[in-house]
C-alpha cells in the first residue's frame, strides 16, 4: 500500500485548501446559517475541483473532504461527489455519463444520497413509493440517489418527489424529508452497484470527519497554546497535553483507515471491511475528538457561536450518519464470522 499523493491529488488538495481558507471563513459560515454557501460552491466548480475526482479517485476525494472538514465549509461536495460523479462514472451507461457528468462537474447538477434506507422506498409499477425521514443536502439537490427494498439504485429528479420538505439536523446540512408517491427513476448500475456506492460513501465521510477532527484540534491547540491559567499556558500542563495527545491518535486513526479504503477502493480491490473499519473508527474516535476539542476550550466552548463548537455538530453528525459505531461493529462481525474479511 502507498498512500502518497499523486502530483494531481496534491496539486488539487492545495488548490481546495486555499479556496476553503479563502470562503469558508467564521462569518461567511455564520452568515449562511444551515443553508449552504453558493458563492464558495460556484467557486469550487468554477476551479474544477468536483470534475478532478474522476481523475483522482476516491483518495483524492478522502484528501478534499479533509480539507473541507478542516473548515466546516457548508457544501454539498461529499454528496454530489460520492453520489453524482463516482456513482454515474462507475455505474452509470454511456449515455448516462454523457448526459450527468457535464452538469456534475460544473455544480449545475447536484445529486445526494437517500442512504442508508434499506427496505424505506419501494419500487414497482407505478414507480417509487416511501418516504425517507431526512436525506442530506436534498434542499440542494437536482437530484437523489435511492436504494429501493431490493438494494437496486434509482435516480430520481427531486422536482419529481411527491413533497421534499425540510428538516434541521446536529449539522448544518441543509437536509429534507423524502416523500415519494409513484416518483419515476431511472435505474443506475445492476448488481453490487449498491454496495459499491455504499463502500465509496463511507470511505468518503471518513475521510471529511478526519478534516473535522483535525480542525478542532487546531483549534484547541490555537487556544491552549494562548490561554494562561495560574500564570502559564493552558498547553503546559500535563493534562491538557495527554487529552490533546489522545485526540491526535484517533484523528490520525480515522486518516489512515480512510486512506486505506479509499486505496484498496481505487485499486479495485475489496474495500467493503476497510470501509466499515474506517466509519467505525470515524463515529467512535470522531466524537471523542470533537468533545476533546471542546473541553480545552473550557468555558468558551460552550458558546453555540464559537468556531470550535460548528466541529462538534459536524463531529456527532458524521457519528450517526452511515451506521452508528455498534451497528458498523456489528457488520464487521459479520464478516468476520463469514470469512469475508
Amino acid at each position: 500500500m502507498d498512500f502518497t499523493p499523486t502530483e494531481e491529488q496534491e496539486a488539487a488538495r492545495e488548490l481546495a485548501g486555499r479556496i476553503f481558507a479563502d470562503l469558508a471563513t467564521h462569518e461567511r459560515l455564520r452568515a449562511a446559517g444551515t443553508g449552504t454557501d453558493a458563492e464558495l460552491w460556484k467557486a469550487l466548480c468554477a476551479a474544477g475541483l468536483p470534475g478532478a475526482v474522476e481523475e483522482t479517485g476516491l483518495l483524492g476525494l478522502v484528501l478534499l473532504l479533509e480539507e473541507q472538514g478542516r473548515r466546516t465549509a457548508q457544501v454539498p461536495f461529499a454528496a454530489s461527489c460520492v453520489y453524482g460523479i463516482l456513482a454515474v462514472a462507475r455505474h452509470g451507461t454511456e449515455e448516462q455519463r454523457a448526459r450527468l457528468l457535464p452538469g456534475l462537474r460544473d455544480g449545475t447538477t447536484v445529486v445526494t444520497g437517500a442512504f442508508p434506507a434499506p427496505g424505506t422506498v419501494a419500487s414497482g409499477p407505478g414507480g417509487l413509493g416511501g418516504v425517507v425521514e431526512w436525506v442530506p443536502w436534498l434542499r440542494d439537490a437536482t437530484h437523489v440517489l435511492v436504494p429501493d427494498q431490493d438494494r437496486a439504485l434509482w435516480l430520481v429528479r427531486a422536482e419529481d418527489a411527491a413533497a421534499v420538505e425540510a428538516v434541521e439536523l446536529t449539522a448544518p446540512w441543509a437536509a429534507a424529508r423524502l416523500v415519494l408517491d409513484g416518483a419515476a427513476g431511472e435505474r443506475l448500475g445492476g448488481a453490487g452497484a449498491h454496495d459499491d456506492v455504499l463502500t465509496a460513501a463511507r470511505t468518503a465521510f471518513a475521510g471529511l470527519q478526519a478534516g473535522v477532527c483535525a480542525g478542532s484540534l487546531a483549534r484547541a491547540v490555537e487556544h491552549t497554546s494562548v490561554r494562561e491559567q495560574f500564570g502559564r499556558p493552558l498547553s503546559t500542563h500535563q493534562a491538557v497535553q495527554l487529552r490533546a495527545a489522545d485526540a491526535h491518535m484517533d484523528t490520525e486513526a480515522i486518516r489512515v483507515t480512510a486512506y486505506e479504503a479509499a486505496w484498496r477502493f481505487d485499486e479495485g480491490l475489496d474495500a467493503s471491511g476497510a470501509a466499515l473499519t474506517a466509519a467505525w473508527w470515524a463515529s467512535e474516535a470522531g466524537k471523542r475528538v470533537v468533545h476533546a476539542g471542546q473541553h480545552l476550550h473550557g468555558g468558551m466552548g460552550a458558546d453555540l457561536d464559537h468556531p470550535v463548537h460548528r466541529h462538534f455538530l459536524w463531529g456527532r453528525q458524521l457519528d450517526a450518519y452511515l451506521g452508528h459505531g455498534t451497528e458498523l461493529l456489528a457488520e464487521l462481525g459479520d464478516l468476520l464470522a463469514e470469512g469475508d474479511l
